[in-house]
């Protein structure tokens, strides 16, 4: 199965149609920011893998705000990218919709990669890139 377009997120079930949702949207960008603060508390105490994870979470939960707004729920994280990328790419700049899809995998290295240790580097990208996400999601709704 690749997925290519928003027509496959559909087709394979990755994005359904559900009534547009204020309420839900509301609550998923005020997730969204009470990650952002979570994963600036973290990044204080040093915890940089952490960081990443609650950043990508963050940016996750504010997508989803757009999401419910449409009428539209997920069921895969990249479903969620390539909706935003072709529904969105005229109100958000793609390379901030791209942010989404690089902690994607960012996020999922951190989690489940032998290999990557995020640094302190990372993690401030990361915090950098989800303030920015959520800002124009904000500006979008």
């Amino acid at each position: 199965m690749e997925i290519q377009n928003v027509e496959d997120c559909f087709k394979f079930r990755l994005l359904r149609k559900i009534p547009p949702d204020k309420d839900k949207s509301k609550k998923s960008l005020e997730i969204a920011k009470k990650r952002l603060k979570t994963s600036e508390e973290i990044l204080k105490a040093g915890i940089f893998s952490h960081v990443v994870l609650e950043a990508y979470t963050a940016m996750f939960h504010a997508a989803r705000a757009l999401l419910y707004k449409d009428g539209i729920q997920e069921k895969g994280h990249f479903a969620v990218y390539i909706y935003l990328k072709e529904t969105y790419n005229r109100k958000i700049p793609v390379h901030i919709i791209n942010f989404l899809n690089i902690h994607r995998n960012e996020r999922h290295e951190a989690l489940y990669g032998i290999d990557y240790q995020p640094e302190k580097e990372d993690a401030v990208i990361a915090l950098q890139d989800a303030r920015t996400f959520v800002q124009e999601i904000e500006k979008a709704m």
